[in-house]
C-alpha cells in the first residue's frame, strides 16, 4: 500500500491491479478523510501524497484496519511526484484540502497554489478531470480563485463563478471542525479541465 518514489512514471493499472479512475490527494495529513473517501468509493483508485511521515503511518494503519484496498500512499514532495511519476492526462481528480495558508504577506509566495503548480495539475488531469481545493483562510481562497481563473484550460464549476458548496464526497476534516468552532468559514473550489 505504501509506494516508494521512483524516477519512472507510474503505471496505475499495475499499481492498483486494475483499471479505474484515479483520485490524487496532496497533503492528506493523518489520512482520516482520505481513508473514508476510499472506503466510500471502492470503484475508484486513490493515491495520497504526504511529506509528514507520521501522517503516512497513521493513514496506512487506518486503511489496513478498515480493509481499504483501493488506496496507495507516498511520503514525498508532491510537486516532484507530479513532475516525475504521474503521467500526463491520467488523473480523474486532484484534491488539495487545507494546504498551509502561509498567511503572513512575506510568506505568500510559499503557498502551493501558484500558476506553475496549477498548470502542472492541469497537465496531469484527464479532459473532464477536476481540481478540488478547500481552505479555511478567506484570503487564500481568494488567491486560489485568482490563480485558477487566470489559467486557460480550466472551467470553474461554481454557478456564481467563485466557490462551490462542500460536496458530499469531501468528509468534514478535524481541521475543519476546529475552524467551525472558531467561527471560520470554509471555501471549496472546483475547476474542471476543459481543454
Amino acid at each position: 500500500m505504501g509506494v516508494e518514489f521512483s524516477e519512472a512514471p507510474v503505471d496505475f493499472a499495475t499499481l492498483f491491479g486494475r483499471e479505474a479512475p484515479v483520485t490524487l490527494e496532496i497533503g492528506f495529513g493523518m489520512g482520516a478523510s482520505l481513508v473514508a473517501m476510499a472506503k466510500a468509493r471502492p470503484e475508484q483508485n486513490f493515491l495520497g501524497i504526504e511529506v509528514h511521515s507520521p501522517g503516512v503511518g497513521a493513514c496506512l494503519a487506518s486503511a489496513h484496519e478498515e480493509g481499504v484496498e483501493n488506496l496507495r500512499v507516498m511520503c514525498h514532495d508532491a510537486v516532484e511526484v507530479l513532475h516525475i511519476m504521474i503521467p500526463d492526462n491520467s488523473l480523474s481528480m486532484v484534491q488539495l484540502f487545507f494546504p498551509d495558508p502561509w498567511h503572513k504577506a512575506r510568506h505568500n509566495k510559499r503557498r502551493i497554489v501558484q500558476v506553475p503548480f496549477a498548470e502542472l495539475v492541469l497537465s496531469k488531469l484527464k479532459l473532464g478531470g477536476v481540481f478540488h481545493m478547500a481552505t479555511d483562510w478567506e484570503a487564500y481562497a481568494e488567491h486560489m480563485l485568482e490563480v485558477m481563473s487566470s489559467i486557460d484550460g480550466y472551467k470553474n464549476l461554481s454557478e456564481s463563478n467563485d466557490y462551490v458548496p462542500r460536496p458530499e464526497s469531501r468528509p468534514v476534516t478535524k481541521f475543519e471542525q476546529r475552524g467551525h468552532r472558531l467561527g471560520h468559514g470554509v471555501w471549496d473550489l472546483m475547476f474542471e479541465r476543459v481543454k
